[in-house]
């Protein structure tokens, strides 16, 4: 009986190991791009949204800690700093 392997494995046993690896990392890599992506999702951007200057300038302006001229002004200066898609 004769086999291919005369002298041990050879080379071609790297293979194996790079084989597993790209799995993993693919199966990483599309856990991350769905599953742990959506957990963190919708409310997370409320979490942050709730958090921005805009918003607490809101909030301030809602409870009365400041008026409406100086809201007005700081407004335009957030607005300005961090632009419309902030609000």
């Amino acid at each position: 009986m004769t086999t291919l392997a005369h002298d041990g494995p050879g080379p071609w046993i790297l293979l194996f190991p790079l084989f597993w690896a790209a799995v993993a990392v693919t199966v990483v890599t599309l856990l991350r791009r769905t599953v742990w992506r959506g957990r963190r999702g919708p409310l997370a951007r409320e979490r942050r949204d709730e958090q921005s200057p805009i918003a607490v300038l809101g909030r301030r302006f809602a409870s009365g800690e400041i008026d409406e001229d100086e809201y007005w002004r700081r407004l335009s200066v957030l607005e300005e700093h961090f632009g419309r898609s902030a609000t």
